[in-house]
């Protein structure tokens, strides 16, 4: 029988043996620097799930990881995030006198706003107005009446857009401000939008308006648009006149996404956005310039608060952007942090629930030191992959005391949150996923308030009564078939 060799499909022996001898080098030499390469500066998991991949598939591997191996920005890029950073901290007065009341917290909850503003520039503010939508389609129509009073400026950010009948109304109140003379500017995600039903129109729409609209982190090599392919800008956000603003979970398109199989199975989406006004609109509205500033060179400092308002008194609310233009995990950091304060209850919402090492240890820790774990996920998903390495995570949650609800198909649980005791809540964009925490730049907005986070106790008991709760008898008697795809999955779970 002919040896098989890794790089060539054909035998061994139709090739000349310099041709064999130096590949079986370059093979090797490959591998060796692979080995001391791959594990700097990331963690082991990830540089395992690398290091298999060239192992196991050399040519496709190799590939690979030069197209996706690197989870920074360009470093332009990187240095425009560190500038704005630089101007928050400047407009930002030291020592915010948040009002007696925030003192009456526990220290945890002091310490946790010192680590969200030593990591994302942004301080903790008083005196904000916070609203729950849980319904896609209203939120939409709610966006489209803000955007019809607006005088000044809209700021609109999303990761996916298309245009379709319930989507229509807030997209064309854009096309009519900018008509009437408003300050209009519109961040699309480029490959979180193309390819759905209606984005292309949505393009030429835009484009024939002249309102002034970017795609975030394109990849058009032939416009000389690049950076690694699948690091994107996650995050919802619309500002209107630096007075209202909406962030969660939703994109701005049909809760079914548009998709045919989507329709045929009666897949439509479940997400959670927050309405809110007071200072945390300002923290906002400084994330968009900052992307809006990345993707164009325009620092849009006349569509900015010069200086960070002074704001007492309940809501608390801290904005905390993360992503590849941060030096570190914002996100997973924070999550952590909560998750360690926790002395009664944690509950946590997220779509994609493949955690990394560390988050995995501080849910089964906690939960093994008597607080109540809740966690929703999804019965059913879209994304393949990141669903079978979630469901291979279930069985050691659940031994260890984590309370799994699967919200019951076919809605696809979209809403992602945190709430920690009667007092924290986060509401955002990221999911608990290395995607959320390492890949994609997303936002999220941290709430301290004990009736607000009584008002999400509404959403748990909702989601709660469309849920099954995961029995763990039954779920470790699933096939043989399934746990081994699930496992395979869960290996590619460091490359998410």
């Amino acid at each position: 029988m002919n040896p098989w060799i890794p790089f060539n499909l054909l035998p061994a022996n139709t090739l000349p043996g310099w041709i064999l001898l130096t590949l079986a080098v370059l093979d090797l030499v490959v591998k060796l620097v692979a080995l001391g390469w791959i594990p700097h500066q990331r963690r082991p998991s990830v540089a395992l799930a690398w290091l298999l991949a060239l192992f196991l598939l050399p040519y496709a591997g190799l590939v690979l990881f030069l197209v996706l191996g690197s989870s920074r920005l360009p470093r332009r890029r990187m240095e425009k995030q560190a500038r704005m950073n630089h101007v928050i901290e400047e407009n930002t007065p030291e020592g915010f006198d948040l009002g007696p009341e925030f003192e009456q917290y526990p220290e945890w909850v002091r310490t946790t706003t010192a680590l969200n503003h030593n990591l994302g520039a942004l301080p903790v503010v008083g005196g904000n107005d916070v609203e729950i939508i849980t319904d896609n389609h209203l939120s939409m129509a709610r966006m489209a009446e803000e955007v019809d009073r607006a005088v000044d400026y809209v700021h609109f950010e999303f990761y996916i857009v298309a245009v379709d009948q319930v989507s229509r109304d807030l997209l064309n109140a854009l096309i009519r401000a900018h008509e009437r003379g408003v300050r209009v500017r519109i961040l699309i995600d480029h490959m979180g939008s193309v390819g759905y039903p209606g984005y292309a129109e949505l393009v030429r729409e835009f484009d024939a308006s002249g309102v002034p609209w970017r795609r975030m982190l394109p990849v058009r090599p032939w416009r000389g648009e690049w950076q690694r392919p699948d690091l994107r800008n996650h995050r919802k956000i619309l500002v209107v006149d630096g007075r209202v603003a909406y962030t969660g979970s939703q994109n701005i398109i049909h809760r079914s996404y548009n998709k045919k199989k989507n329709i045929r199975k009666g897949l439509e989406w479940k997400d959670l956005m927050i309405r809110v006004t007071g200072a945390v609109v300002t923290e906002l509205n400084a994330l968009f310039v900052s992307d809006w500033y990345s993707e164009t060179d325009d620092l849009l400092l006349d569509e900015s608060a010069a200086v960070l308002e002074d704001a007492s008194g309940p809501v608390y609310a801290q904005v905390v952007p993360s992503g590849p233009g941060f030096e570190t995990e914002n996100n997973l950091r924070l999550f952590n942090h909560l998750i360690y304060n926790a002395n009664q209850r944690v509950v946590i919402s997220s779509p994609y629930f493949v955690p990394d090492e560390s988050l995995l240890h501080a849910l089964t820790t906690e939960a093994q030191a008597g607080v109540r774990i809740q966690l929703f996920v999804g019965e059913t998903s879209d994304q393949f992959l990141a669903q079978h390495a979630q469901n291979s995570y279930y069985s050691e949650l659940a031994r260890a005391g984590v309370e799994i609800y699967r919200y019951s198909s076919p809605t696809v649980l979209h809403a992602k949150f945190v709430l920690v005791d009667d007092i924290v809540s986060v509401i955002g964009s990221s999911n608990m996923d290395e995607r959320s925490f390492a890949l994609d730049l997303e936002v999220s907005v941290m709430i301290v308030d004990r009736g607000f986070r009584e008002r999400m106790e509404e959403v748990v008991e909702q989601f709660a009564a469309h849920s099954t709760r995961l029995d763990l008898a039954a779920w470790e008697r699933r096939s043989l078939g399934r746990k081994f795809v699930e496992n395979v999955c869960r290996l590619t779970s460091g490359l998410l």
